[in-house]
């Protein structure tokens, strides 16, 4: 009977084997695709198209890139050809126009060509420019007529416009910003003078103190300022004549040209290194145009300080709160469940610890700490406001039951053989549990680590309450006193993602730079993640013989 069955066994054993190697297979297919999505369609956001010049049938000249296809829809009654199509063409000129892209039927174009001598110009502000150079002026000198002409005169031009720009930037985030910090600290100074309520003269001499140091730091922000603006009158001075392809005429400031390109020259090369430098951009620069173009640095920046902030609080609670449920604990109803709470806690919608931090640390302690630390500065809060500090915490607490039960988790698979031998040994059982046993279940707590730190890196919603906002004015981190600035608020790359996609009103221009960042968030976690595994596997080894 049993030789009967057994082949029956064998046939169900391998099927389940089929079916969960399939599931695996599926999971990873659907993984790549996802990626392959996102690479697709944020690539774009990044790569050069030709421009195209097309002449309607009603007159009209456009110019710009085609940005999509999709074949004619036919109205009711009609009968359109299979192949007919109609085409997104991006027009830019945002400030001449109202619009960046719009649509029309293939069947309108009369004629279509790639002039060598049509100019994008990547601008600070209205998105970019399509159309021709026409003359390069200084006042009412004239530098340069003619397209070609101002296209030569105007390359090494623009490089000493993209100097003089940074050297504003240096002056306005160094020397200005650190005077006005410093001039900010003497007036909460003053402040603090007033509330301590000193003696008469000891205030009076220690307030004349303070409004000599005030006004030597205003003579030396008026100095600083003057300097400004005669940088910002230098780089304005020259101005560049564009023509748009229906004619119409703009100035513009040379200084307010990011990067000026003829993209109906350029080989595969150019457009490779142009990718490459638009890439550089996009990861080390500040947003501009409300986040719809430039970089993203600050969200990276704040993606990655909040995570491990979160990681340095969150590790340090479960770890204990584990070792005591696991090694200390009476086992138990009580303990029991202490273990049912946390596992419901991981189950608990994050907006409602997004709810729970703005009550508690942002409100109860952060208020606490402002009213006892810096009265001077109130009522503008100092802790007493959402901030990255904040943020960390709530999410600390949202992942605290993932270390938890992985660190339970690294403790049981501890043999109980080597902790036998360490009281053999003479070792204490504090000693035992923090020289044996806690080394050897590593590995466990690294893998609750990285779960937390991949679910707090994709955190919005409880961060919106907490301190994360559309666009940081300054980095957590700096050069002024503290150095690092726990209290400001930050940016996020999940809550850029949203800002971006689904707040902006320029929906077609902001979308391949929805799937690009998504990318780099997937890119930044998978990196941390690896950091973290390379460190858990290296734990592993190490340990390999206690069997974790």
């Amino acid at each position: 009977m049993s030789s009967i069955q057994k082949p029956s066994r064998d046939r169900l054993g391998d099927s389940l084997t089929a079916l969960c190697g399939g599931a695996l297979a599926l999971n990873l297919l659907l993984i790549l695709a996802l990626l392959g999505l996102l690479l697709a369609n944020g690539g774009g956001y990044f790569w050069q198209k030709p421009l195209e010049e097309l002449t309607l049938a009603d007159g009209r000249v456009l110019l710009g890139e085609i940005h999509d296809r999709k074949p004619v829809a036919a109205r009711a009654g009609e009968t359109v050809a299979p192949e007919a199509q109609r085409i997104q063409l991006k027009v830019g000129n945002r400030d001449l126009d109202g619009i960046d892209f719009l649509w029309l039927d293939e069947s309108e174009i009369v004629s279509r060509s790639r002039p060598l001598d049509t100019v994008v110009l990547e601008r600070l502000e209205w998105g970019n420019f399509y159309g021709r150079m026409v003359e390069l002026r200084r006042g009412s000198e004239l530098l340069a007529a003619g397209p070609e002409e101002v296209w030569k005169a105007f390359g090494p031009l623009h490089e000493e416009k993209l100097r003089e720009r940074e050297a504003i930037r240096k002056l306005e985030k160094g020397p200005i910003g650190d005077v006005n910090h410093a001039i900010e600290r003497l007036r909460l100074e003053r402040r603090k003078v007033a509330l301590a309520r000193l003696p008469a003269a000891a205030e009076e001499a220690r307030l004349a103190g303070l409004e000599a140091a005030e006004r030597e730091r205003e003579a030396e922000y008026e100095a600083l300022a003057e300097r400004l603006f005669s940088l910002r009158a230098a780089l304005d001075a020259e101005v560049v004549l564009l023509e748009a392809a229906d004619g119409r005429r703009k100035e513009l400031p040379v200084g307010a040209v990011v990067r000026a390109l003829r993209p109906n020259t350029f080989g595969f090369l150019d457009k490779l290194a142009l990718n490459a430098s638009r890439l550089g951009e996009f990861v080390f620069d500040d947003p501009r145009e409300s986040n719809t173009e430039g970089g993203i640095f600050p969200a990276i920046f704040g993606t990655v300080m909040m995570v491990f902030l979160m990681s340095f609080a969150v590790v340090p609670f479960g770890v204990l709160a584990a070792l005591y449920l696991r090694e200390y604990a009476k086992q138990g109803p009580l303990v029991r469940a202490v273990r049912i709470a946390v596992n419901n806690l991981a189950g608990v919608p994050s907006i409602v610890f997004g709810v729970f931090g703005l009550g508690f640390f942002v409100y109860l302690v952060g208020g606490s700490i402002d009213r006892l630390f810096y009265p001077e500065a109130l009522p503008t809060p100092t802790f007493g406001t959402g901030g990255i500090l904040w943020g960390a915490l709530t999410l600390a607490l949202l992942t605290v039951p993932v270390v938890i039960v992985a660190t339970e988790e690294g403790l049981a698979a501890v043999p109980r053989i080597v902790r036998e031998g360490s009281l053999a040994l003479g070792a204490t059982k504090f000693e035992t549990t923090f020289k044996v046993v806690l080394p050897a279940a590593a590995p466990g707590i690294l893998t609750g680590m990285i779960l937390a730190m991949a679910r707090a890196a994709g955190e919005v919603a409880p961060l919106m309450i907490v301190g994360m906002v559309k666009l940081a004015p300054a980095l957590p981190v700096d050069g002024n006193f503290p150095f690092v600035h726990l209290e400001r608020k930050f940016m996020h790359l999940g809550f850029h993602i949203y800002d971006v996609g689904f707040q902006s009103p320029n929906v077609d221009a902001t979308k391949p730079l929805v799937f690009a960042t998504a990318l780099l968030l997937i890119a930044v976690v998978t990196t941390m993640n690896l950091v973290a595994i390379a460190i858990r596997n290296h734990l592993r080894r190490k340990y390999a013989g206690s069997a974790v």
